[in-house]
């Protein structure tokens, strides 16, 4: 027993680191596609930002198709609890992302209506981001469960106001992330208003963390005794304060890190709050679904672990990779 405990505790963090990676390498991508309208004023300004997330934003996928596929593996009841239960709020995030993936590419080969390509672009990065917050909220504020760990609420069951919150703090911190990595990529005029953007979406960032915090106490009292909790506001509020030095002494590498900084802070409060529990169960807590009653068996999640002890490295060094053949300042031409 205490041999499946151990690595049920492993996956339950792989997994969170998972989905971590694709939210802050991924998030950026997502930002950008947000951000495009307002912060580039001609085509080649758009394209330079296109191109900026252009060679690597389908690998910042793979960290999502690894999360969704490790939990497929390892807890199978908490992926066909949410697969099934959230499928109406999945299938509209999988269009937006498709929407987001096309758009990039229609518009640089149907140039006369770039425009229509680029709301669409903006559509899909910001519908995408928001649902995946709020896809976080539901599962940790917990959804209607019955005895056999099925869903019992309707799709208006997901739109409650803390899983919203979720998602609007999501989406400040995603746009965050965006506005760091352009900043970092881009010169001139257009890396000044992006320098601006980042300037007020920090203070935005700021506002929403409070909130997000503040809410998180309330919700879940056990967390004021949870040292990583602290933790999590420390490094959110590290994160924050740096940024606003480096943004004054125009410190344009280490933005992005500082984002990440903060990012990881909201993340590890989340996962808190969250541990044991893969989906709460809203009415009856003894029926969520946990790492301990929603795993697969000793053998498979030792045979994954195996796999990961593989893959994971590879994955890791790829993206390393990938990032240093593309550092740099991006240009406006098409890959």
């Amino acid at each position: 027993m205490e041999n499946i405990q151990n690595f049920q505790l492993l996956w339950f963090f792989l997994i969170a680191f998972l989905f971590l990676g694709y939210a802050l390498l991924d998030g950026f991508d997502l930002g950008i596609g947000i951000l495009l309208p307002f912060v580039g004023k001609s085509k080649e300004e758009k394209d330079i930002l296109i191109n900026s997330i252009g060679p690597v934003w389908d690998g910042n996928e793979v960290w999502l198709v690894t999360g969704a596929g490790a939990l497929f593996a390892a807890f199978p009841h908490a992926y066909a609890t949410a697969l099934s239960g959230f499928y109406p709020a999945i299938l509209f995030v999988l269009f937006a992302l498709i929407f987001r993936a096309v758009s990039m590419e229609f518009r640089a080969h149907d140039e006369g209506r770039a425009w229509l390509w680029e709301k669409a672009l903006l559509a899909g990065s910001g519908v995408a981001t928001l649902f995946f917050g709020v896809a976080l909220g539901n599962v940790i504020y917990g959804v209607p469960l019955d005895y056999k760990m099925e869903f019992t609420g309707s799709v208006l069951t997901l739109l409650r106001p803390v899983p919203l919150l979720f998602g609007v703090v999501a989406l400040a911190a995603i746009l965050m992330q965006g506005a760091s990595y352009a900043v970092l990529k881009t010169e001139d005029d257009l890396q000044l208003r992006c320098r601006r953007a980042l300037g007020i979406i920090l203070w935005v960032n700021m506002a929403t963390a409070a909130v997000y915090f503040v809410v998180m106490a309330f919700i879940f009292p056990s967390l004021l005794s949870n040292a990583l909790f602290y933790v999590a506001i420390l490094l959110s509020m590290l994160g924050l304060a740096e940024m606003l030095f480096s943004l004054r002494n125009e410190n344009d590498q280490a933005l992005f890190w500082k984002s990440s900084l903060f990012f990881l802070g909201l993340w590890i409060a989340a996962t808190a709050a969250h541990f044991p529990n893969l989906i709460k169960s809203v009415d009856a807590p003894h029926l969520s679904i946990t790492i301990y009653n929603g795993s697969t068996t000793l053998y498979t999640l030792q045979v994954m672990s195996v796999i990961a002890l593989i893959g994971m490295p590879i994955v890791i060094a790829y993206t390393i990779f990938v990032y240093r053949i593309f550092k740099g300042k991006a240009q406006a031409r098409h890959y």
